[in-house]
């Protein structure tokens, strides 16, 4: 399981940094509403020079995910929208799926009802991501999830690995990590220049205080 994601690459140099740097994830986004969208021919481009991605998708149909993940050769996929759980099962057997749920007025509650409907009806995610809600906008918002509500995760969640999202920046990333100790953190707005342009300075201090705050002892790979 990976412990630094970096979501909305939209450039080959940007995926390498990130990389360097120290993400071992990084998030392609195919929401074309997205300031962070990458069409299937420029992931592809992209996927190639790193080891490991990630799709994002919003309410898109089974037979899309599963199309662009075979082309893009996606290694796991994230359904940032409001899927329901049937989708789960309609993708392929050999994707982990990460399940995005926003933290809202109704708790977590609501999120580990979205679990039991998603085994029940579906099937299991590989992980959880919880982020900030923001109405009528899927991630990228730069709000912080309420870190308190999560503290105890692991009645609810199980041994399902959460993955921590929602305004996380180089100076908030520790306490985050040391608030709610997820298995991994998550960010895009928080290491832009401007939506959809990475910047590298803050792309290092990021990971190094996520790796830090994780303990690590090598910030780079």
């Amino acid at each position: 399981m990976f412990r630094i994601k970096i979501c909305g690459v939209t450039t080959v140099d940007d995926a390498c940094a990130a990389v360097q740097l120290g993400a071992e994830m990084i998030g392609l986004n195919f929401y074309a509403k997205s300031p962070r969208y990458v069409s299937p021919e420029q992931a592809q481009v992209i996927a190639a020079e790193i080891p490991q991605t990630t799709g994002v998708f919003v309410n898109a149909s089974a037979e899309e995910i599963n199309g662009i993940a075979k082309s893009v050769g996606l290694d796991w996929v994230q359904l940032h929208g409001d899927e329901p759980p049937e989708l789960l099962a309609d993708l392929r057997s050999d994707l982990p799926i990460i399940r995005v749920r926003c933290l809202d007025e109704r708790g977590v509650g609501a999120i580990a009802d979205d679990l039991e409907a998603c085994r029940t009806r579906g099937r299991e995610p590989a992980a959880y991501l919880v982020d900030a809600t923001v109405p009528g906008q899927y991630g990228g918002t730069g709000k912080t999830a309420d870190w308190a509500a999560l503290k105890n995760y692991r009645d609810w969640l199980g041994e399902i690995p959460l993955i921590l999202a929602g305004g996380l920046i180089a100076e908030n990333v520790a306490e985050a990590i040391a608030v709610v100790r997820p298995d991994a953190v998550d960010t895009a707005s928080g290491v832009e220049s401007e939506p959809g342009v990475k910047d590298a300075g803050k792309m290092q201090t990021f990971c190094e205080a996520s790796a830090a705050a994780f303990g690590k002892e090598d910030v780079l790979p």
